[in-house]
């Protein structure tokens, strides 16, 4: 093809695409439905979500009993796995791979296997990737984080020292990590004792003055072409019937009504100078940004930066602005895959921040809460369930996609743990995907929420563990591979 220059130009370049892409993870989540979209496109991935009837979905049967630390972990075994290794050659080998997280060990593999990385090099993502790093990054094009200092801490008094200006209550974060596991409210010493040793163990942590505020999330991509920006989504965070984890992670809404005008429109141009910032310091792709949104002044302030593909993917890519142009993950691809193109993305991006291109979808990421370990003898599909009018719900029919679910009434489930896989405290059960809002105008589950996390945790049942030496490998499982984010 020629030049690109319009939208149906990348619909066609992507629709005709004969070149092997693959997204490869412990599940394919963060991409659901990027197959409709992209010819030979496949996920290789850890967990059979869909008990092997997604036919785009590929997972090795034999499963070599390991702990994992991480996602770079899951995605170097899987890239190392002869059945994966055997898959790619019978789709001729070569290829294009993108992930959720990588490292120089997985750009080695797939030297190695003839894939190439659609993403910066792994070197440049992990500097992108520092919360001290965003914040210098920020200030540079001011785009503002709620007031802080960024300092080597060693006590408490040094801790009350460096952070005088900001107050007593606290909020510390270190350079790296889920939010959930590395965000520390700190309002006295002994709240400071309890993540002594994870603060007094970095070079350098961020502290910031502790505001209300509610979380919100935006995903973009920065191109030769300049940024593209989606649109501003709440975040779920903290609910103790998602997550054990406080300042964690369990969700997002998407709606056009999400904040005011003035922040949205802030947000945006905020999102386009960072994304601009980034191409300069050689970042190119997909990013999405969190921003805090003071309740009482407005201020619309930087959270943090995740250079990829991000878990609120899931909705920037199905809502309606998506399919009457192309996903926004399109960009991402277009931009590494050395077709030249030149596309009027101020236009673009005047059109996606109308709100009549925004429908209302929210997503739930429902963990195990409970401070327990058992055997799970019982999970439910994944497809579309329904809700009838007591609150209760059942399973419909199966999809692979989220807009199988045609009405609040219904919602697409994706099962992450199965049967025969250990249930414990953080462990992910899986996401719930429907559209409408599942919070209030107060940032409070609805009922309706709240009758889907019951219903759908009442379609998982486990068995205790008797055996002292089952129990010992299911909760060294828990601590230690098992407990990091995969989504």
């Amino acid at each position: 093809m020629n030049k690109i220059t319009s939208i149906s130009d990348v619909r066609r370049y992507f629709h005709s695409n004969k070149e092997p892409i693959y997204f490869i993870s412990a599940t394919n989540f963060n991409l659901l439905g990027i197959g409709d979209w992209v010819g030979n496109f496949r996920h290789i991935n850890y967990i059979d979500c869909f008990d092997g009837r997604q036919k785009n979905v590929f997972v090795p049967k034999e499963k070599f009993p390991r702990d994992f630390e991480s996602i770079e972990d899951i995605n170097n075994y899987l890239l190392e796995h002869k059945e994966v290794i055997d898959y790619l050659k019978s789709r001729g080998g070569n290829g294009t791979a993108s992930f959720l997280m990588f490292d120089e060990h997985t750009e080695e593999i797939c030297r190695q296997l003839g894939l190439k990385v659609a993403f910066p090099p792994a070197a440049l993502r992990n500097r992108m990737d520092n919360k001290i790093e965003t914040v210098r990054i920020g200030n540079k094009v001011g785009v503002p984080s709620v007031p802080n200092v960024l300092a080597k801490v060693g006590s408490y008094q040094e801790l009350q020292e460096v952070s005088r200006e900001l107050g007593n209550d606290l909020v510390v974060q270190t350079a790296f990590g889920d939010s959930g596991h590395t965000t520390f409210f700190i309002a006295n010493e002994d709240d400071y004792y309890k993540y002594a040793e994870e603060i007094e163990a970095e070079p350098e942590v961020k502290i910031m003055k502790r505001i209300n505020c509610r979380g919100s999330a935006i995903e973009a991509c920065t191109t030769r072409c300049g940024t593209v920006v989606g649109p501003l989504m709440t975040e779920l965070v903290g609910f103790k019937s998602l997550t054990p984890y406080k300042g964690g992670w369990c969700g997002n809404e998407m709606f056009a009504g999400a904040f005011t005008q003035e922040v949205r429109d802030k947000a945006r141009e905020y999102t386009f100078k960072f994304g601009e910032a980034l191409r300069d310091e050689g970042y190119r792709g997909y990013f999405e940004l969190d921003f805090l949104i003071d309740m009482e002044s407005n201020d619309v302030y930087l959270g943090e930066l995740n250079p990829r593909v991000t878990g609120a993917s899931s909705l920037t890519n199905v809502a309606a602005f998506a399919h009457s142009d192309v996903p926004l993950f399109l960009f991402h691809l277009l931009e590494f895959s050395g077709q030249d193109f030149d596309i009027d993305i101020a236009e673009l991006n005047d059109r996606w921040s109308h709100p009549d291109s925004i429908d209302s979808w929210s997503q739930l990421v429902i963990k195990h809460t409970d401070e327990s370990v058992d055997l799970l003898t019982q999970a439910p599909q994944s497809g579309v369930w329904k809700m009838a009018d007591d609150g209760s719900i059942s399973y419909d029919h199966y999809s692979y996609h989220p807009h199988a679910a045609e009405s609040e009434g219904e919602a697409f489930f994706l099962r992450i743990s199965g049967v025969g896989d250990f249930r414990y405290e953080g462990a992910d059960l899986g996401i719930l995907i429907t559209r409408g809002r599942l919070m209030d105008d107060d940032f409070q589950l609805t009922e309706r929420a709240k009758a889907w996390i019951d219903g759908i945790r009442g379609q998982f049942a486990g068995q205790a563990l008797q055996d002292p030496v089952v129990e010992e490998v299911a909760v060294n499982h828990a601590i230690g591979g098992g407990n990091f984010k995969i989504l």
